[in-house]
């Protein structure tokens, strides 16, 4: 039987204090809309449905082509929001799962589990629970005798008894498709907040004799509905230690898996080691055997095998095999290291090749150049490729060596084995096996302080 998934994300967020819709909001990387849409499409489910309300331009940006989706012009309430489907899936055959945008941590695993549970069961609806210590911040759910849901009752519902129950609402929930639309209809928004929620279908669903169940998630944190920044900040904690255990169990060292960050697209070979207050993110890539010291932060990067970082920043960088980078270095977009280069301590560079054994160890700029190979770049050599309008590039050829504190203006070129002596600021194009001096010849005035 075809199941579809409708995924509300209309919430305004107003606990999150915040400027950005609530579901854009990240969770170690990624949106939260995206990792349920990523999920849902995880567990089989390829017609989805998504209700924008606030920030419905900022949201719907993000969202894939292959999404339709429905606007809830004025929020009043989740069933209210549903029901902005109506006009397309009213009238539709199969289930339906209402999962919403702001729970990021539901697995592929529980949604498949529950819509096959509820396609095992013949029920008209079955709602995804789990067991909480602290309940109150969830609805209820109130089982009849023989064991099926009678309602969702919020805590302001809650008889004495029944606040003993721990067995809560996880909000996700599959309806036959034809038998939730009726029901939207008979919502009212008879409470405080006079808004139509959809727990309430459930209540009216029993109440008609309709037989409703319910799938017990074994793992409450797969519950947590995130409407703050407390419990974003959870979130994010839950997933990163999820994410560290998989490269735990994948051979990757992480000295302090608490005070280390990393996305869930990052990929990592084992025996590297990772050291703490490191933040890595994006699409990066890190080889075997790799080091990565602390406080380094490397986005969408590329680090191959027995590299070391060493207290550095990597952003849209590729760095080769055996080669070392820092401490305290910026590898700014376009860098491209190869195997066995150095960049050493305040080292910055960008949008530049360096051959596999060059060097530049101490206190330099490297921009829009390439650096050949086995090159020695001295202490506080620098690359003049702006003139304030356009940016220019500078050559440097294999085995030369650039004298400390040269300044090289490009556009220019210093050819293979050549050196430049300390001091110089090169203008000219350097032809190969030549030594460059441009600087003035020191003059030196005896007494000149007796004056």
């Amino acid at each position: 039987m075809q199941t579809r998934a409708i995924i509300v994300a209309a919430g305004v967020g107003k606990r999150m204090n915040s400027k950005k819709p609530k579901v854009l909001h990240e969770v170690c990387g990624i949106p939260m809309i995206t990792r349920v849409i990523n999920a849902v499409k995880a567990a089989g489910i390829s017609e989805l449905h998504v209700v924008t309300g606030s920030g419905h331009d900022e949201v719907t940006e993000i969202l894939p082509a292959d999404v339709n989706v429905a606007v809830q012009e004025k929020q009043e309430g989740t069933a209210h929001a549903v029901s902005q489907t109506s006009e397309e899936l009213s009238e539709a055959d199969g289930n339906t799962l209402i999962i919403f945008g702001d729970t990021p941590l539901i697995s592929p695993e529980t949604i498949k589990n529950l819509v096959a549970d509820h396609e095992h069961s013949g029920l008209k609806a079955t709602v995804l629970s789990a067991y909480a210590d602290n309940p109150k911040n969830f609805g209820r759910v109130i089982r009849k005798e023989n064991g099926t849901v009678k309602a969702i009752l919020e805590q302001t519902e809650v008889t004495h008894e029944q606040e003993e129950i721990k067995e809560v609402s996880a909000g996700a929930a599959v309806f036959n498709n034809r038998e939730l639309f009726k029901v939207l209809k008979k919502i009212t928004n008879d409470n405080p907040e006079q808004e139509y929620y959809l727990s309430d279908a459930v209540g009216l669903l029993s109440s008609k004799g309709s037989r409703v169940g319910a799938f017990v998630t074994p793992d409450n944190d797969e519950i947590i509905n995130v409407d703050n920044r407390i419990l974003l900040a959870r979130a994010s904690e839950l997933l990163r230690q999820r994410i560290n255990e998989q490269h735990l169990e994948q051979g990757v060292t992480i000295i302090d898996p608490s005070n280390t960050y990393i996305d869930e697209s990052v990929r990592i070979g084992m025996d590297t080691i990772i050291y703490p207050n490191t933040v890595i993110k994006g699409d990066t890539v890190i080889g075997e055997n790799a080091i990565i010291s602390a406080n380094c932060e490397i986005s969408n990067s590329v680090i191959g095998d027995n590299a070391e970082i060493k207290h550095s920043v990597v952003t849209d960088a590729e760095v080769g095999s055996s080669t070392t980078v820092g401490p305290y270095a910026q590898l700014r977009p376009g860098a491209k290291l190869g195997e066995a280069v150095k960049i050493g301590n305040f080292v910055e560079v960008k949008k530049s090749e360096l051959k596999d054994g060059a060097k530049v160890s101490h206190l330099s700029y490297i921009g829009d150049a390439e650096i050949g190979e086995r090159a020695n770049i001295g202490c506080g050599a620098i690359t003049v490729n702006y003139d304030g309008v356009n940016k220019f590039k500078t050559t440097v050829g294999a085995d030369a060596f650039i004298g400390c504190n040269t300044n090289l203006v490009a556009p220019v070129t210093v050819g293979s084995r050549s050196i430049t002596a300390a001091g110089s600021t090169i203008t000219d194009d350097v032809p190969d096996d030549s030594l460059a001096i441009a600087r003035n010849k020191q003059t030196t005035k005896e007494g000149y302080y007796k004056k």
